[in-house]
C-alpha cells in the first residue's frame, strides 16, 4: 500500500524553488559576503535530496535524466582548470582577475574569476552529495 504523501509533494514543489533560489543567491553572494560554492552547493544539493524524498527515485531520475558523476567530474575539473589557467597568464597558482564591463542597463559590473572556480566547487559538491545519497538509497 502506498502513502498518501499529497502535502509532502505539494509543499516540496513550493519549497525547491526557495531552496533552489536561495543556494543561487549564496553561490553569487560568496565572494563578497558568507557563503560561495561550497555552501551554496550544499543548499542546491538539499533542494535535489528533498525532490528524492517526497518523490521516488525513478520519478525524479526520469524528469531529471543527470549523471551526478560526470557533474563532480566536471566541477573538479572546472576547479582545476580555473587555478592553472591562472598559470598560463604568468601569474600564481589561483590569483583572481577582475573585469569591469559596462552594461546597458546594470552599469558598470564587475566579473571576477573566482567566480568560475566557485562554480566549480559548487557543481563537484552537488555531483558528490547526490552520488552519496543515490548509493545510500540502493541499499536501501
Amino acid at each position: 500500500m502506498k502513502a498518501n504523501d499529497v502535502i509532502l509533494r505539494t509543499v516540496t514543489k513550493v519549497a525547491v524553488f526557495i531552496i533552489l533560489t536561495y543556494g543561487v543567491h549564496l553561490f553569487l553572494a560568496g565572494h563578497y559576503e558568507p557563503g560561495g560554492g561550497f555552501v551554496g552547493g550544499l543548499v542546491l544539493s538539499s533542494a535535489f535530496v528533498l525532490m528524492y524524498l517526497a518523490f521516488d527515485i525513478e520519478t525524479v531520475q526520469r524528469g531529471m535524466p543527470i549523471d551526478f558523476k560526470m557533474v563532480a567530474g566536471a566541477g573538479a575539473f572546472l576547479s582545476v582548470a580555473t587555478g592553472t589557467a591562472s598559470i598560463a597568464f604568468g601569474v600564481p597558482f589561483l590569483t583572481q582577475e577582475e573585469v569591469h564591463l559596462p552594461l546597458p542597463i546594470l552599469g558598470d559590473v564587475a566579473f571576477a574569476s573566482v567566480i568560475l572556480f566557485e562554480a566549480g566547487v559548487a557543481l563537484a559538491v552537488i555531483g558528490t552529495v547526490i552520488t552519496i545519497i543515490l548509493s545510500i538509497s540502493e541499499d536501501v
